[in-house]
């Protein structure tokens, strides 16, 4: 079962390039790299290091998730996601999709330890009352909604994904946990990112309009479960 791993990124070129080179290449197939009208060098720095590049002019971390993949070549049965701003470990990828390849999972969440100091307590907030949400919603054990995650292809592409913005996360647990995949968490690392600062949560503002997002994404999902 090959796997392959998508990176959105937005003006990561200080940190791209390394994190594309430490991706555990026994584990995945291929390393997509979003530019997502980046106005810096993230696409060639990307690229130097080893990654296909997929261009999404539409700013939207949802629409640069579905640009990748939409790019996924027909043998990836296993897509996951990382962000590319250094936050996460992509050594720790195996972990993340071991659920999937031995067949206890369809989706699996990279869950961050978000009491650790390394999240804005106000995102880490947001995060906890949408997962308080789908869990009182679908009674699925779910923590954490991180960006870190790996799905089935043919789970993911049963979902009928629509947030192209900071929804699309949301989206897919509320709709896998609705159809009846299974999902687990496996424990992922957590540090502050590596440069730049944060589309999402560097600003109480930014976190509160991605905040309203997950909630009104969770809302939409639950209304708009494709049919089983």
């Amino acid at each position: 079962m090959k796997a392959a791993l998508i990176i959105p990124a937005l003006n990561e070129q200080e940190t791209i390039g390394a994190l594309v080179r430490r991706v555990p290449r026994e584990s995945a197939a291929e390393v997509i790299v979003v530019d997502n009208a980046s106005t810096d060098d993230t696409a060639a720095v990307a690229a130097a290091a080893g990654a296909r590049i997929v261009r999404e002019p539409r700013r939207g971390y949802g629409a640069a998730c579905w640009a990748g993949v939409s790019a996924l070549p027909p043998w990836v049965a296993v897509a996951a996601f990382l962000d590319g701003d250094g936050s996460q470990c992509p050594e720790e990828l195996p972990r993340v999709l071991e659920p999937i390849l031995l067949g206890r999972a369809g989706l699996v969440l990279g869950a961050r330890a978000l009491t650790s100091g390394t999240h804005p307590r106000h995102a880490a907030l947001g995060t906890r009352l949408v997962s308080a949400f789908i869990r009182r919603r679908y009674g699925v054990a779910v923590t954490d909604l991180g960006p870190f995650r790996a799905i089935r292809v043919d789970l993911l592409q049963r979902l009928g994904m629509r947030d192209r913005a900071f929804g699309w996360p949301v989206e897919m647990v509320v709709k896998a946990a609705a159809l009846g995949a299974r999902i687990v968490e496996v424990p992922v690392t957590h540090a502050p990112r590596a440069a730049g600062r944060s589309k999402v949560s560097g600003t109480l503002v930014g976190t509160v309009r991605a905040g309203y997002g997950f909630l009104s994404a969770a809302l939409r999902a639950a209304r708009d479960v494709p049919a089983a």
